[in-house]
């Protein structure tokens, strides 16, 4: 097998390719970085996905107008190979009730967003006063134990977020490796939050190598400093400099 038919790339979106934003309509994405992505596509064969809590259909926005294989909402939702599938609201009634709970007991505290996925939801409090901040907190983790062990609470920078249990960045990657272009490679997963740490375990768990981008304490194996070297690292990949993910810094 030839170096690049080796990897099967694996990429976060928020944190990992482009800088936090405030507000999570509010990020920006390098003008390059769609290209490089790409060229860095093509060279893999094809074997390249973007892993995010994410929509799909956000992904595609910000990444127009190249479509790549997409597991969003933390795996609840899969495209591949154009064929997307999972991520229906109406499969979720109780969550779409916790979610009309979170807008009432939120509304009152000021700079607190609701960001409604339809399979899953999410509360940032970024922009929040400390106060609202810490009842944003409490509220997302009463509504997410109300609903039982059916849904997961993942808490990340600033932000809480509601998913369905079975679904994990982890079981994506897992998903995407049973299939054409991805299957028999060894996975390479960049993310940069707690919620990428189950992903990242998984990963090393597998034979593969987790990527941290940022500080923190972390699973991963290797660590870089932030989204710029990221995309630095695509960019030089997708030229053609040599993909070795083990030449990486340790975490």
């Amino acid at each position: 097998m030839s170096e690049t038919a080796d990897y099967a790339l694996f990429l976060d979106f928020d944190g990992t390719l482009v800088e936090i934003a405030p507000r999570p309509d509010a990020v920006q994405v390098d003008p390059s970085l769609v290209p490089a992505l790409e060229r860095l596509r093509e060279r893999l064969g094809g074997a390249l996905a973007i892993v995010t809590g994410r929509p799909v259909a956000v992904i595609d926005d910000f990444l127009n107008p190249a479509r790549f294989d997409v597991a969003g909402l933390h795996g609840v939702e899969r495209r591949v190979d154009g064929r997307l599938s999972g991520g229906r609201p109406e499969d979720h009634p109780d969550l779409r009730a916790g979610v009309e709970r979170l807008h009432a007991e939120t509304a009152r505290y000021e700079s607190v967003l609701i960001e409604d996925k339809g399979a899953s939801v999410a509360v940032h409090w970024r922009l929040a006063a400390p106060g609202d901040a810490q009842a944003a907190e409490e509220i997302v983790k009463a509504v997410a134990a109300d609903l039982g062990s059916a849904y997961r609470l993942q808490l990340g920078k600033a932000v809480g977020e509601i998913v369905p249990a079975a679904a994990t960045k982890g079981h994506a990657i897992r998903a995407f490796l049973e299939a054409a272009p991805y299957t028999g490679r060894r996975a390479i997963f960049l993310g940069d939050d707690r919620t990428d740490e189950i992903a990242f375990a998984s990963v090393n768990e597998d034979g593969g190598i987790s990527v941290r981008i940022g500080d923190g304490e972390t699973v991963a194996s290797r660590r870089l400093a932030e989204p710029a070297v990221v995309r630095a690292l695509i960019a030089a990949w997708a030229e053609g400099a040599p993909i070795d993910p083990d030449a990486l810094p340790a975490a």
